[in-house]
């Protein structure tokens, strides 16, 4: 195990109707002047902005409101977002959503502080991030764990016409508080539900498989966040209105990247930064982009890495029986298991089922390794295994 610090705010209220205590936890940490910042719709059809504002309104705190966020939060709305808070005086920020949202309020969080472009902490310019307003989040979707995080994606839209998905970081950026009922889960449609399972399965795997060793305790919080998604997406999609599994998903995305299960050990990602550009090309979601390239990541990680860790996969997570003999047997019986996982659930397999081909690869290499270099670490990415990984992926 490697040397960690962890650090870990966030004041976490859970369960049945507990948007209605809002308020009490802006003003718990200080919050006078509110920018409320939530998605399309369904926040407001489903009276969940209005409990929200009303709880602001008990406990005499005002506020103004920024909605329009879309997935893969985009860089426009979020220099509104810091024009509207500056202009307001706003010194708040309450994320009402999913993790776009949080995302994007996180953006705003620190870009009004700062004196220069926010994008200059998501390029490298600058960064980790030290200074920023302070978050809140009410959670309506289980799938980023942003909620708990250090970390804000964004999308930005140049004027050539490119797009470029990157991430920011610091631990100013972990929200003071977040609101998690698993109610407001309820009426997701299921294909945003097993696009968070598969969120949520991705980020422990992305921790998994570490070139780090005696991680004893870390390994088997991964395998128990894997083996509860695995059990309970069965529950979720059979019944929706599953109170207790739908409980269950919303914690565990939580535990999933707040990084406790991925202290001392060193973590990969270079799958999350394949599918952005999935994510980018095709309007796939976070989610399904994952459940997607996974398996093809693992085969070919586990063909130039060794079959070890991935056999430990399959026979702890999967229950396959280990083969001594043939240990890539039972490596790639468990990353069929995972890939028949996300299939059964509704998750696409290859790429070509979202318009993919493969002349498209080019480009999302490019765009992938444009003024960012260095991709994973259990395996490190160039752009020739990238490449080679998507077509395995068609």
């Amino acid at each position: 195990m490697d040397n960690f610090t962890f650090y870990s705010p966030t004041y976490f209220v859970f369960g049945k109707g507990t948007e209605n205590e809002t308020g009490q936890y802006v003003k718990k940490y200080k919050g006078t002047r509110v920018l409320i910042h939530y998605g399309g719709g369904s926040a407001v059809r489903s009276g969940l902005l209005d409990r929200v504002k009303k709880s602001l309104d008990r406990e005499g705190i005002s506020h103004v409101e920024l909605g329009g966020v879309k997935a893969s939060p985009h860089t426009d709305l979020i220099y509104q977002g810091i024009e509207l808070a500056k202009k307001e005086k706003v010194d708040f920020i309450l994320a009402v959503g999913g993790g776009s949202v949080m995302d994007s309020a996180k953006g705003i969080a620190l870009g009004v502080p700062y004196e220069g472009d926010f994008w200059d902490f998501y390029c490298g310019k600058k960064g980790p991030v030290t200074e920023a307003l302070p978050v809140g989040c009410v959670v309506t979707i289980a799938a980023s764990g942003s909620e708990g995080s250090t970390d804000s994606v964004v999308t930005l839209d140049t004027t050539d016409g490119h797009q470029y998905k990157r991430c920011a970081d610091g631990d100013i950026l972990r929200p003071l508080f977040a609101i998690m009922n698993p109610e407001l889960m309820m009426t997701l449609p299921p294909y945003q539900t097993a696009s968070g399972i598969s969120d949520i399965m991705a980020h422990c795997m992305e921790r998994y498989f570490s070139r780090t060793k005696e991680c004893e305790l870390t390994d088997r919080l991964l395998e128990a966040v894997m083996l509860t998604m695995i059990k309970e997406a069965r529950r979720v999609m059979k019944n929706p209105l599953d109170y207790d599994a739908r409980a269950n998903i919303m914690w565990a995305a939580m535990v999933a990247q707040n990084n406790s299960t991925g202290v001392g050990r060193a973590q990969d990602w270079g799958t999350h930064h394949m599918d952005n550009e999935i994510g980018i090309l095709y309007g796939a979601s976070h989610g399904a982009g994952l459940a997607l390239l996974f398996p093809y990541w693992m085969e070919y990680a586990m063909k130039t890495q060794g079959p070890t860790l991935f056999a430990k996969y399959a026979t702890r997570v999967w229950g396959r029986q280990m083969d001594f003999e043939h240990p890539e047997l039972t490596a790639m019986e468990g990353i069929k298991a995972f890939q028949d996982f996300v299939r059964e659930i509704g998750m696409p397999t290859h790429i070509s089922e979202l318009g993919g081909k493969e002349e498209d690869i080019p480009k999302m290499v490019e765009n992938m390794f444009h003024g960012a270099p260095n991709h994973g670490n259990f395996v490190k990415l160039t752009p020739e295994i990238a490449a080679e990984i998507y077509r395995m992926a068609l």
